[in-house]
C-alpha cells in the first residue's frame, strides 16, 4: 500500500496550516522526537502548498545531512549557511539603521585577531581584561552560539571544533556585511537594492546535493552522444569538480563559472578552445540539470568568452598550387592511406574521419551512379546529417578508386589505419597525413592538412554554381530552412551538381 503524500495539515482551532511529518526510525534518536511539525504561518491553502514545499525540501535535507554523519565543513558551506543572518540583519533594522548598537563594525572587523600586546605594561596590566576585551569575547561566544544553531537547524553535525570556529567566522563576516551597509544607510547613502534583498534568502542555507555525475549519466542517457563526447565532456567537467574543490552542482555559481574561465585563460589555452572544449560541455550538462528540475538554474548560461580569430588563425582551403603538389605525390604512393584519401577529400568533401573508416560494403551503385556511403555501421559519426550518400565524382572513376575498393572483399578499406578507443579512424589518419602533406613543403598555418579539403570544395562549390542545398548534403551538413527538409536527394541529382567541379589536369 503506497505511503499518503505529505500535505499541509490545517489546524482545526486555528486554521493556520502546518507542516507535520514522520520522523524515519533510524532517525528518532538523532532528531528527538518522532515527529515533526512546523507553522507554516498562513491560513491560505495556495500559499500553504508554496510554503509547504519549501519547508519540506529543507527538512529532509536536514534528515539526510543528519543521516550523512559528523563532517568537515569548508568556507564556502560555512558562508552558505550564514548568509540569511545578514539579510535577516539588514531587514531588522533597515527602516532605522542607526538603532544598530549591538555589533561593532570597527571590532567586528579585527575579531578573530588576536590584539596587539603593548610590551610597556606591567604583567598585571597585561591580564587585567579591557572593554573591548570583554567586547571581543562577548561576540565570539554569541557567534558560535549562532554557528551551533545553524549547526542544527540544518542537521550538520561538525566532525571537529576547527568546523565550529569556521562557521563562527563566517557568521562574524555576515554580520560585519550587514552592518557595515547598516551604517552607511545611516549615513544617508543610497546603496543597491540587491544589498538588501539578497537571492541566497530564497535558497535553502544548506544547498541539496545534486552531484555532477549524476546531471552527466541523466545528460548521456537522454541524448545518446557519442562514445567520444561522452569521454571528453566527462573529463573536462571532472576539471571543473577538481577546480571547485567539490562534486555538488546545485552548490556551482556563476562566480565560478567565471573564476574557472579565468584559470583556463591562464594556462594559456586558446579562446576557441575555452568556448567550445569546456565552456560548451559544462553548459550543456548543466542546463539539463535545470531543465528537468535537478538544479535552480544554469550558473554557465551566461558566461562566455570573446573568440577573434588572427589572420594566421583563419583556416582556408588549398590552392590550386597546392593541389598541384599533394594530389600527384599522392598518385607514387603505395600506401592506401597516402594514395586515396586525400584525392577522396578533394572530389567529396567529406571528412576524414567519415572517409578513413570506409568500407567495401559502403562503395555502392545507386540509380547507376557509384556512390560511398556515409554510416554509423562504419564508425561514430559527428551530427546527424553525417550520414548520407556522396557520388564518386568522374575524377576518382578516373584514378582507379572502384579497382583498388575490388581488392577489398569486405570490411575497412583503409586497414592501416587502427580506430582508437572509441572506434574512429579519423585522429589515426590525421597522425599520418599531417606530417606527410607538410613533408611536401605545405608548411602555411593556415592550412590544415586534412579539412582545408572541405574549404576547397565549398569553394569551387561556390565558383562553380552548384546548388546550395544539394553541396550541404554532400558535405554532411544541416540543412538551413524547412523548406531544405522537404524531400529527398536522389544519387542522379547529387551527381549532376558534383560533376560540374571540373577534373584536374595533371
Amino acid at each position: 500500500m503506497p505511503l499518503p503524500m505529505t500535505r499541509p495539515f490545517k489546524h482545526p482551532k486555528t486554521g493556520i496550516y502546518w507542516l507535520r511529518k514522520r520522523v524515519p526510525a533510524h532517525l528518532q534518536e538523532l532528531v528527538g522526537k518522532v515527529e515533526e511539525k512546523l507553522s507554516l504561518k498562513t491560513r491560505e491553502p495556495g500559499e500553504a502548498k508554496k510554503r509547504h514545499a519549501v519547508a519540506l525540501a529543507a527538512l529532509e535535507q536536514r534528515w539526510e545531512n543528519l543521516a550523512a554523519g559528523p563532517r568537515r565543513l569548508t568556507e564556502r558551506e560555512a558562508h552558505d549557511l550564514a548568509r540569511p543572518l545578514a539579510v535577516e540583519w539588514l531587514a531588522l533594522y533597515e527602516a532605522n539603521p542607526s538603532q544598530q548598537d549591538f555589533w561593532p563594525i570597527g571590532l567586528g572587523g579585527v575579531l578573530w585577531a588576536d590584539p596587539p600586546v603593548d610590551l610597556s605594561l606591567s604583567t598585571a596590566d597585561l591580564l587585567r581584561a579591557t572593554p573591548e576585551d570583554s567586547k571581543r569575547t562577548q561576540l565570539r561566544d554569541w557567534c558560535f552560539r549562532q554557528a551551533d544553531q545553524l549547526l542544527t537547524a540544518n542537521g550538520l553535525r561538525a566532525a571537529a571544533e576547527e568546523d565550529r570556529k569556521v562557521l563562527a567566522v563566517a557568521v562574524s563576516a555576515a554580520m560585519q556585511r550587514a552592518s557595515v551597509q547598516l551604517e552607511r544607510l545611516s549615513r544617508g547613502e543610497l546603496i543597491e537594492p540587491q544589498a538588501t534583498t539578497a537571492a541566497p534568502a530564497q535558497r535553502p542555507a544548506t544547498l541539496p546535493l545534486v552531484r555532477f555525475d549524476d546531471l552527466l549519466k541523466g545528460w548521456i542517457a537522454e541524448t545518446r552522444p557519442a562514445k567520444k563526447t561522452q569521454y571528453e565532456w566527462t573529463r573536462v567537467v571532472g576539471q571543473l569538480q577538481k577546480f571547485l574543490g567539490h562534486d555538488n552542482a546545485a552548490r556551482v555559481t556563476a562566480e565560478d563559472i567565471v573564476r574557472w574561465k579565468a584559470e583556463l585563460v591562464a594556462q594559456e589555452l586558446s579562446p576557441k578552445t575555452i568556448r567550445d572544449a569546456k565552456l560548451a560541455p559544462v553548459r550543456a550538462v548543466l542546463q539539463w540539470g535545470a531543465d528537468n528540475k535537478r538544479i535552480s538554474q544554469n550558473p554557465a548560461a551566461g558566461v562566455s568568452i570573446d573568440v577573434r580569430q588572427r589572420a594566421l588563425e583563419m583556416k582556408r582551403g588549398f590552392s590550386e598550387t597546392e593541389v598541384a603538389v599533394v594530389l600527384p605525390a599522392a598518385r607514387l604512393e603505395a600506401n592506401p592511406v597516402l594514395r586515396w584519401l586525400p584525392w577522396l577529400s578533394a572530389f567529396t568533401g567529406a571528412r576524414i574521419a567519415e572517409l578513413s573508416q570506409l568500407r567495401r560494403e559502403d562503395v555502392v551503385t545507386i540509380e547507376d551512379v557509384w556512390c560511398v556511403r556515409i554510416t554509423p555501421e562504419a564508425g561514430p559519426l559527428k551530427t546527424l546529417s553525417s550520414e548520407r550518400i556522396i557520388p564518386l565524382h568522374s575524377a576518382l572513376l578516373a584514378e582507379g578508386f572502384l579497382d583498388f575498393a575490388r581488392t577489398v572483399p569486405s570490411g575497412p578499406l583503409f586497414t592501416q589505419i587502427r580506430p582508437d578507443k572509441f572506434g574512429s579512424r579519423g585522429g589515426n589518419a590525421t597522425k599520418v597525413l599531417g606530417p606527410w602533406v607538410r613533408s611536401l613543403g605545405i608548411v602555411d598555418e593556415r592550412i590544415s592538412p586534412n579539412h582545408s579539403w572541405r574549404h576547397r570544395f565549398k569553394t569551387l562549390a561556390r565558383r562553380h554554381g552548384l546548388a546550395t542545398d544539394v553541396v550541404d548534403a554532400m558535405v554532411g551538413h544541416q540543412r538551413r530552412t524547412v523548406a531544405d527538409s522537404y524531400g529527398e536527394f536522389p544519387a542522379s541529382a547529387l551527381q549532376r551538381e558534383l560533376e560540374k567541379i571540373p577534373s584536374l589536369s595533371f
